[in-house]
């Protein structure tokens, strides 16, 4: 049975025309999912009871279901939701007041396969990809749920694909979801307010590239050599950083837009003058900005973020090599909604 939620608009107008509606009934569905948010055909009061019995007959709607909810000091707000198979899923709303943007970090997968040394997504393994509806419904329950919490109801303005999973190993339900968050008429989301994270699957970025979709991309670097990064992150040994680097550069050419790294900082891990050192040499000339977040606790893998000194020297030889560079804003650590802390398991 198909998704309404998977469908694009035209896609879903041609799927109400073949069963003998006109195109505004088609229009009026899509309002009730994207505008007002429903998941119930009883609750679409101006289609015919005719239609919506067809409906329900043909196509499913899915509705994922929030099991969790946890508010940090900072506004961040972490959701854990339940699937139609049982399976969950986080995702977080965070609020960054001074520039007035409202960004949403949604999961692509049910677990992920990856198995970085510093992420709790990966403890459990991967369980399976989430479809496309699954992907938006985060989007849309997350954006009902801040217009009642938050004065002024605000519209999420940023998503990025940085929650539990490996976007690129979903690539086609990702893309997807990208392209019925970017309808005009649905929840009109610019493809260049979004960010796909990826740990370095090579022939997907330049898929990714291929598209040139502007949709930003991110990627996970965490270390500047082979031997280190093999350790911390598996998928090394298969796309070495040379072949990554590749891709980015492809990708960059492609698209015309700037690349992000992301470094997760662990305390005697990765943290060393040589290794800054080693980065600034390794990234300086690509179109590229280095986005440094001082490691999160996981309690099942003892990782600890680096002391404030070693950090900031870390940062400053990274800048004074020419480099740009940020330190990210620690936010929702105290409800383990930041970086690497979302999990499936939940005791």
């Amino acid at each position: 049975m198909k998704d309404l939620k998977s469908l694009t608009r035209n896609e879903l107008m041609e799927s109400i025309n073949n069963l003998g509606y006109p195109n505004y009934r088609g229009e009026q569905v899509f309002n009730w999912i994207y505008r007002n948010g429903i998941s119930d055909y009883d609750l679409m009061t101006n289609i015919p009871k005719k239609m919506r019995k067809d409906l329900q007959t043909d196509f499913k709607i899915t509705d994922i279901e929030l099991l969790e909810k946890k508010k940090a000091a900072d506004g961040t707000i972490k959701y854990l939701w339940k699937l139609k198979d049982g399976e969950n899923i986080e995702s977080v709303y965070i609020p960054f007041e001074e520039s007035g943007r409202h960004s949403i970090c949604i999961s692509s997968q049910v677990g992920c396969a990856l198995g970085c040394s510093f992420c709790a997504t990966g403890i459990d393994g991967l369980q399976r990809d989430l479809n496309t509806g699954e992907i938006i419904d985060q989007v849309l329950k997350i954006q009902q749920d801040i217009s009642k919490e938050t004065f002024g109801s605000p519209r999420i303005s940023n998503i990025v694909y940085m929650g539990m999973g490996e976007p690129l190993a979903n690539l086609k339900n990702v893309l997807k979801s990208a392209e019925i968050i970017n309808e005009n008429d649905g929840l009109n989301i610019g493809m260049r307010k979004m960010t796909i994270s990826t740990a370095g699957l090579v022939p997907e970025i330049k898929e990714l590239a291929e598209k040139n979709n502007q949709i930003g991309l991110a990627v996970s670097l965490h270390a500047p050599n082979d031997r280190l990064r093999n350790k911390l992150m598996p998928v090394n040994r298969k796309y070495s950083i040379t072949q990554l680097l590749s891709a980015v550069n492809y990708y960059i050419e492609k698209t015309g837009r700037r690349v992000t790294f992301e470094y997760v900082l662990m305390d005697g891990v990765n943290d060393s003058p040589e290794l800054a050192i080693q980065l600034a040499d390794l990234l300086r000339g690509i179109n590229c900005h280095i986005n440094l977040i001082p490691a999160n606790p996981v309690p099942a893998l003892n990782i600890k973020k680096p002391v404030q000194k070693v950090l900031d020297k870390f940062y400053e030889i990274l800048v004074n090599r020419g480099l740009q560079v940020t330190v990210r804003k620690e936010m929702g650590s105290e409800i383990e909604a930041a970086c690497g802390q979302l999990k499936r398991k939940h005791s």
